[in-house]
């Protein structure tokens, strides 16, 4: 299967989807930082979105899509798009200069992610935070926290709370264990005015890190849409062949 991840510069999922042995490429306009050049394209992805292209990955092979993507999953910015962005388009804070320099950017941030939710792909899931999406497109598949694909309390690496909004099309919502709901005032302290502090608190001044897909996630889409289009193919394949012998 041929896999276009926009938008990760991580690679976790690309990388996740490559050990299922799907054909599996990131595309980010950042150097990827998982440790995987002959993986990663560094370009606009809006020139790939709909297949049949040529494109070099950064170790300089190159690498040809005939037809279409089997499957999109994309990571768009969030920076302008999310409810915490909100803040900076009131006027009681922000110059009408700020607000509009803002809107201008949301309006280009926006159209980028309607961009990939209309990319010639059967296959799609969207990525983002809850934010303007969820109103100005349409309210997401499903909405899911890193926790749920945590391995228990003592996964440090997935054991937090972040909503991740999922929109999709053509593929089945994520599923997922049923597990306790961390919490953040055992994990990362209260502020002073008795307020929980959170996993995007703690991290709040990077980026780079907020912005990457966590482990469990990453290998839940691996594993279960990988397997969902590996088994829709066989299915098919073998009711051709029931038809062809009847």
């Amino acid at each position: 299967m041929k896999v276009l991840v926009a938008c990760e510069e991580s690679q976790r999922v690309c990388i996740e989807f490559r050990r299922l042995g799907h054909e599996a490429y990131s595309c980010d306009i950042q150097e990827c930082s998982g440790g995987h050049p002959e993986w990663h394209i560094q370009n606009d992805v809006l020139l790939l979105l709909n297949g049949n292209c040529e494109f070099k990955t950064c170790d300089g092979t190159i690498h040809r899509i005939p037809g279409k993507w089997d499957t999109i999953i994309a990571h768009p910015p969030c920076t302008y798009l999310s409810n915490v962005a909100t803040r900076h388009h009131s006027m009681k804070n922000n110059s009408v200069e700020c607000i509009n320099e803002r809107t201008f950017k949301r309006i280009e941030a926006m159209q980028f992610f309607m961009n990939i939710a209309n990319a010639d792909c059967d296959r799609i899931a969207i990525e983002n935070p809850v934010g303007v999406m969820n109103t100005a497109y349409r309210k997401p598949e499903q909405i899911i926290q890193p926790y749920y694909f945590a391995d228990g309390k003592n996964d440090k690496e997935n054991y937090v709370t972040k909503k991740t909004c999922l929109w999709l099309k053509g593929l089945c919502p994520l599923k997922h264990k049923k597990i306790q709901k961390p919490d953040n005032a055992v994990l990362y302290g209260k502020y002073s005015n008795g307020k929980n502090r959170t996993w995007e608190d703690t991290y709040s001044r990077d980026p780079k890190v907020r912005s990457k897909t966590f482990p469990g996630i990453a290998k839940a889409m691996a594993e279960q849409w990988g397997n969902v289009i590996i088994y829709t193919k066989q299915s098919y394949q073998l009711s051709l062949f029931q038809e062809a012998n009847q």
